[in-house]
């Protein structure tokens, strides 16, 4: 039988697998539609407008019903998305899934590392961060992997990784009904809003900057693949951008927060550069290998040692210093990705991944300096761990 975290663990890899399972259709959505990569890239980001709601207005929705119901909703909601993209495939649809699928992965990961802390105890707490970004990185990149597989048998719109889905989610559904929820309901206020610790926002940004550089790989790198052939490896440079990261994180844990986080600013543009080039010249070995890389930024570095970070820094407001953190990452996943698509559809797409490129080298170079600076601050706290929760509460609004 699963240990509680494990079953935990299975239940969020399931919810973030939905949330790229259609991505190597996109195009053919598209097609279907008779749209471009602006239009792509508004469905795909329909995925904020679940989200955010969530990270903004019901901060105090775990604490009222418990951590074990939104879990829960969150898995009803993947199937509900799935069964969208099943049933009626098209850009239409896609917006709509994605928009159960943002609300899900929001009610999921607002509540994920203060739920898994709790199952595991108190004293796993840098452990329970690990467990989750280790599910949630695993899951975001292998049902694009999986589709992309279905799909090496023949072209569907429906391809079995749907259904494999659909039937996973239902037997996590079950393992996480029967998961204890320690932490009993309490009569706090609804409207609870996401907080910022003293030295958390340069996590943020962090977050916002590596998870743009992913967002735009997968929703628009599959039409530029295509162009040269090679459509039919949309879906593994999409898990190569997400899920690869997963190998680096025991690193990120040794190295400390801070140096993460540092490191992977070092390597996402670097990584992007090579993948861009790579998609453009139609080099499938540079397209992974630079997915590999920025995945390494993206779901290792960057992504474990600053939920690490802002989790150390939150004190007793955990939940709401996670939703500030994941609401930073889905601006980043979510509003580059609309801009670099309708640069794409007038300038090309060329001219529009050297464009974000540009911006996104900038972006690292201002927020590792912030990062950077803003250790000085925490070394006057007397270290993160040390700071009050008063304090955190102050500070985070």
């Amino acid at each position: 039988m699963l240990s509680a975290p494990a079953r935990l663990a299975f239940a969020l890899c399931l919810i973030t697998l939905a949330v790229n399972l259609p991505a190597p259709l996109y195009i053919t959505y598209a097609d279907l539609s008779g749209q471009g990569a602006a239009a792509t890239a508004v469905a795909f980001s329909g995925y904020v407008l679940g989200v955010l709601p969530v990270l903004l207005a019901l901060g105090g929705l775990a604490d009222r019903v418990g951590r074990k119901p939104l879990i829960l909703a969150a898995l009803a909601l993947s199937m509900v998305a799935t069964g969208l993209m099943s049933l009626a495939p098209g850009l239409q649809t896609l917006g709509l899934a994605r928009m159960c699928l943002g609300l899900g992965t929001g009610l999921a990961t607002a509540t994920a590392t203060a739920y898994m802390g709790e199952l595991m105890g108190n004293a796993h707490g840098p452990r329970a961060a690990t467990w989750v970004t280790a599910s949630t990185s695993l899951g975001f990149g292998l049902g694009a992997a999986l589709t992309s597989l279905f799909l090496l048998r023949g072209p569907s719109l429906t391809p079995g990784s749907f259904h494999l889905q659909l039937l996973l989610a239902a037997l996590a559904m079950l393992l996480v009904w029967r998961l204890p929820d320690p932490r009993p309901a309490q009569r706090t206020p609804m409207l609870r809003l996401p907080c910022y610790p003293r030295g958390s926002m340069g996590y943020g940004l962090a977050i916002l900057l590596a998870w743009a550089c992913s967002g735009v790989v997968i929703a628009l790198l599959p039409g530029i693949l295509r162009q040269h052939g090679l459509s039919a490896w949309s879906g593994f440079s999409t898990f190569c951008v997400i899920s690869c990261g997963l190998m680096f994180q025991p690193m990120a844990r040794r190295l400390g927060s801070r140096t993460a986080a540092l490191l992977g600013l070092l390597i996402l543009p670097c990584g992007y550069a090579v993948l861009a080039w790579g998609a453009e010249r139609g080099q499938l070995g540079a397209v992974l290998l630079g997915a590999v890389a920025a995945s390494s930024a993206c779901y290792g570095f960057i992504y474990l040692g600053g939920l690490a970070a802002v989790n150390e820094l939150a004190g007793n407001e955990k939940t709401r210093a996670s939703a500030g953190f994941f609401l930073l990452a889905y601006l980043g996943f979510s509003l580059p990705v609309i801009v670099t698509g309708l640069l794409s559809d007038r300038l090309g797409s060329r001219l529009a991944l050297l464009v974000f490129g540009l911006v996104l080298v900038m972006g690292c170079l201002v927020v590792g300096v912030t990062l950077w600076w803003s250790a000085r601050g925490q070394r006057q706290c007397g270290g993160a761990g040390r700071c009050s929760p008063q304090r955190v509460q102050r500070l985070g609004g």
